[in-house]
């Protein structure tokens, strides 16, 4: 989706503001001894009460509101039965759709106290997130987003899942461009047009540097097993930088 009026704009931040506080009701409604799924539900419920729909479920028919990844679980993973603990690393992610706009949102939270190698996960996560976006702006390289977060990820001793790419969204939840790398890479001469609209989510960790599917077809894990931490924003490029829609508020 590339923006060309303010309206289209709106909706992508009405849709962006309900995915967000619907994500962080979900992280403090988090609890020891909380199935996935019953976090799953709490998702549900906030999505039906703002008006949007689960853009996985209604897209891809994923048995879920929203994708609830717990530790060893990098992404996708499907709210079940099984028991938050103490300790526990959790990802949350959201999309949705809400007068035919989407936005995608997620991020990894800690449940209670976690190792201070964790903590820093999470911190540097966040870190390279941010300097992914910073990258973002009209007619800028779409490569210089990974190229960024791969220097700071190598600089630091990171490695980057290298097969879950960001992408194109907006009129839905995967479209041109279709792959954003967040890691570095060379030969891509594409450019971002304004008003582009794309997710910006790295995949960072201690040593993973793949995702592979589970046995349930959805659950994606990471190879070699590592800690994995992942955030997104959804965001709009314009002459002055990103814009980015995915804000509580």
């Amino acid at each position: 989706m590339t923006i060309t009026q303010e309206d289209e704009l709106e909706g992508l931040r009405a849709i962006g503001r309900i995915v967000a506080n619907t994500m962080q009701a979900m992280s403090r409604a988090m609890e020891p001894g909380m199935t996935t799924r019953e976090l799953d539900d709490i998702g549900r419920a906030l999505l039906e009460q703002d008006g949007a729909v689960s853009a996985p479920e209604s897209t891809y028919a994923f048995p879920g509101a929203t994708c609830i990844s717990v530790n060893e679980e990098i992404a996708h993973g499907i709210p079940g039965d099984r028991v938050l603990k103490p300790g526990d690393l959790v990802n949350i992610d959201v999309s949705a759709s809400k007068d035919g706009f989407f936005a995608d949102t997620g991020a990894t939270f800690r449940l209670g106290t976690v190792r201070p190698p964790l903590e820093r996960l999470c911190r540097d996560g966040r870190r390279a997130l941010q300097i992914g976006i910073a990258q973002v702006g009209s007619d800028k390289p779409i490569a210089g987003i990974g190229n960024a977060i791969g220097r700071f990820a190598s600089d630091r001793g990171y490695t980057l899942i290298r097969n879950l790419a960001s992408h194109g969204v907006g009129r839905s939840l995967h479209e041109d461009p279709k792959e954003v790398p967040t890691w570095p890479t060379r030969g891509d001469r594409r450019r971002m047009p304004r008003g582009l609209v794309l997710t910006v989510e790295p995949f960072l960790s201690t040593g993973g540097q793949w995702a592979t599917e589970g046995a349930d077809g959805w659950t994606l894990y990471s190879d070699p097993m590592a800690p994995v931490v992942q955030y997104e924003h959804t965001v709009v490029v314009t002459d002055r930088g990103a814009i980015i829609v995915t804000q509580p508020g």
